[in-house]
């Protein structure tokens, strides 16, 4: 990867796409039998999801598109599932006809539109969770409490569709192992209750939220999870949920940034490094880059990403706000929150190398807002000359 963002003489984001693969393989031999689904959104790059394919994962997609794309990528429609629960006729109906068999919901609504355009589909049924301990909660749109989870399986049952399953997201970069403590707790609430309607599911799926480990919180103290902890509490809590379902259960996991993010970079470079004064007359330090929340670091206003100076490894440093290049405000970490200490003798077109950004890179940014390109993108393990840009 450095030896790549080294030879890098244009902005670009770099991905390392054998260490996307170890990922994955990591993750298995942590959580044997449980089926990898890969949250699409995070990285859909057709590269990233071709290796991902050819060890066997499948594809946790939102939209009939990323259906499409996970086909074409080779993952058999068999492993691939629609896990998002907001979905018109139109796309159900799309996605029942390019093969999906297997379909999120956590309405009456949603079912009775299942039946319809997906009959006798396979459906799960997102419980909710509070979303504590994560950087991104996601608690508010997806997902019912459990006590009606039971509910909305039992009128797909009635509707011809197949109760199949359970599912929980605990939160976007989740830093805890409580989280799915908590959820595991009230998944073996609806299995129990399910069992006294006599609906038996075959699965549950555990969602996302395993953290990627290269992140700073907006203070630039380093997000350090519990990895170890929270692999633990998810091998635990499947045996848990087998037991309290009285036979066989087969779990899934929807990773997305777990197994990228730490595997892509940025190769940008300085704007400018600025001093100016603030309303009260401080002085401040403003480093302006070549890229910023619409073309590659969406995520800036929640967490810091590590930056590295190379050609400035000595030298005085000076606290500073980090900006992308637009003529947004949002377009910067926030100096209320925490500077970052930068090489004060940064000049114009000094190259910066941006870790950890593998992931939402490419699907959050803009198409050019304020005439600013996307990234294009490069792999660090693939020679010059075999279509290595995107």
């Amino acid at each position: 990867m450095a030896a790549a963002l080294a030879a890098a003489t244009e902005d670009r984001i770099v991905y390392d796409l054998a260490g996307i693969g170890r990922s994955l393989d990591t993750l298995r031999a942590e959580l044997p039998g449980v089926q990898v689904r890969f949250a699409l959104k995070a990285c859909p790059l057709d590269e990233v999801l071709g290796v991902l394919a050819r060890r066997g994962a499948g594809v946790d997609a939102a939209s009939p598109g990323e259906v499409e794309q996970a086909l074409r990528a080779g993952v058999p429609a068999g492993r691939v599932h629609y896990g998002n629960t907001v979905k018109s006729d139109r796309h159900i109906a799309e996605a029942y006809r390019l093969g999906v068999r297997t379909f999120a919901t956590d309405s009456a609504e949603d079912v009775a539109a299942l039946a319809v355009h997906a009959p006798g589909a396979r459906v799960f049924c997102r419980v909710a969770t509070g979303g504590a301990g994560a950087v991104w909660g996601l608690s508010n749109k997806f997902g019912c409490p459990p006590e009606d989870a039971v509910d909305v399986l039992a009128r797909a049952r009635d509707a011809g569709l197949v109760p199949a399953g359970l599912s929980v997201h605990v939160g976007s970069q989740q830093m805890t192992g409580e989280a799915w403590h908590a959820a595991v707790d009230d998944l073996g609430d609806v299995l129990r209750a399910l069992d006294r309607r006599g609906i038996r599911v075959d699965h549950v799926n555990l969602g996302g939220g395993l953290p990627a480990l290269g992140y700073r919180d907006r203070r630039g103290a380093l997000l350090d999870p519990p990895l170890d902890k929270i692999f633990r509490v998810i091998r635990e809590g499947t045996d848990e949920l087998r037991r309290v379902h009285g036979g066989p259960l087969d779990f899934v996991v929807e990773p997305g940034r777990h197994l990228v993010a730490d595997h892509g970079a940025i190769r940008a470079h300085v704007t400018r490094l600025a001093e100016r004064r603030g309303a009260g007359g401080e002085r401040q330090y403003w480093l302006y880059l070549s890229c910023g929340k619409f073309n590659g670091l969406y995520e800036m206003d929640a967490l810091q990403y590590p930056l590295h100076f190379p050609g400035h490894t000595a030298g005085p440093r000076v606290p500073a706000v980090v900006a992308g290049p637009t003529c947004d405000s949002d377009d910067a970490y926030s100096h209320e929150e925490g500077l970052v200490r930068v090489p004060a003798a940064l000049a114009s077109g000094d190259p910066v190398w941006v870790l950890s950004c593998g992931a939402y890179a490419t699907s959050y940014t803009t198409l050019g807002f304020n005439g600013f390109a996307p990234l294009p993108h490069a792999w660090a393990d693939r020679p010059e000359g075999t279509g290595a840009d995107g």
